[in-house]
């Protein structure tokens, strides 16, 4: 039980939630990416990946100065279960609103279009 209330924890705050819907839609993301998305500070954003890694949720890889993230890729039963039925949960609207956002940060920076396959 310990587990999943971590993992229920990790997801009780809405730009939490917001970075792992990206990452359901995106194969991985730097640290800027969720800043530019989001229009938070570096320190936050980095303080809500935090709560994420700890809770086993996403893993990190160091390009460089940068940080990247992507959902674990080798996440527990009780963990693919809360992504599945979080990505079956968030609405088109809030899904479409959110990866607008980070195309417009992404075009912004000049990065082309990348989503994953659904």
């Amino acid at each position: 039980m310990d587990t999943l209330a971590d993992i229920f924890k990790a997801l009780s705050d809405e730009t939490r939630l917001k970075i792992i819907a990206l990452l359901l839609e995106r194969e991985e993301l730097c640290v800027c990416d969720f800043v530019g998305a989001f229009g938070l500070t570096q320190s936050k954003v980095s303080r809500h990946l935090r709560y994420l890694f700890n809770a086993r949720l996403i893993e990190g890889r160091r390009e460089g100065p940068w940080m990247n993230y992507r959902l674990s890729r080798h996440p527990s039963q009780q963990q693919r279960t809360v992504l599945a039925a979080l990505g079956t949960a968030i609405s088109d609207a809030q899904r479409n609103d959110l990866s607008n956002r980070l195309d417009a940060w992404l075009e912004q920076k000049g990065v082309p279009e990348q989503k994953t396959e659904s």
